[in-house]
């Protein structure tokens, strides 16, 4: 049995709300040019690096506040501070806290978007242990476990965060996977499938219990993976 293949790290941070539109750079203060005392606002379209590098700064720091604090303790406010960047930019990129969550869990599901088709392209039979080991990988490699973490913390605690993990979770692997299965079940088998995984990876990754959480991945995949494929495929 090959090992298990962590794919490869976040990309480019998706499109949000107003990114394309011009709007305040990195200086603009958090008080009107009309207040006593308060800078000029810098007018027109921030440079195209400085457009790219601010936005991924604040999904760094939007991330790592997540992780921490979970999505009801984190504030736009606080993003900003981490990113060492105005509130307003954060506003300008990205809109409210929900879009600043969901930008960051696109770009943390960027990885299972982008092996997800190894899994779709995968023969019937093997798609169960290409699942597994998408999803373990992701957990397994050190820049993408901070990210999961963030989502599945956020997610478990507030139902806007699960709101924006079902959504992108159901519609951009679930369904397709569901697509594949000639059952009139097929929904609730990919959903179930999922829930082994997600189920796994809490107990493996988040909350740590033992020997579960040393245990050799390969040990895991090698356990895990047939019920995977039996909630997919099996009568």
């Amino acid at each position: 049995m090959t090992g298990v293949t962590a794919p490869g790290g976040p990309e480019a941070s998706p499109g949000g709300p107003g990114r394309e539109s011009g709007g305040p750079a990195e200086s603009v203060p958090d008080t009107p040019p009309d207040r006593p005392g308060a800078a000029p606002r810098r007018r027109g379209r921030p440079p195209r690096t400085e457009s790219a590098d601010t936005r991924d700064r604040i999904l760094d720091a939007a991330r790592e506040e997540f992780s921490e604090r979970g999505y009801d303790k984190t504030s736009v406010r606080g993003i900003a501070k981490s990113a060492g960047v105005d509130s307003a930019l954060v506003h300008h990129y990205f809109g409210t806290k929900e879009q600043v969550f969901e930008a960051a869990v696109e770009v943390a599901f960027a990885p299972v978007l982008k092996g997800r088709q190894a899994v779709l392209d995968a023969p019937l039979e093997e798609v169960g242990e290409r699942m597994t080991r998408m999803i373990l990988g992701l957990w397994e490699n050190p820049v993408t476990r901070t990210p999961l973490l963030a989502i599945i913390r956020s997610a478990v605690n507030n139902e806007t965060a699960a709101g924006v993990f079902r959504r992108l979770v159901a519609g951009q692997l679930l369904r397709r996977i569901a697509g594949r299965l000639d059952l009139p079940d097929a929904e609730l088998r990919a959903e179930l499938a999922a829930a082994q995984l997600v189920g796994i990876a809490m107990v493996r990754y988040v909350i740590k219990v033992e020997p579960l959480a040393s245990a050799d991945v390969e040990q895991i995949v090698e356990r895990v993976a047939p019920v995977v494929q039996g909630h997919l495929t099996g009568r």
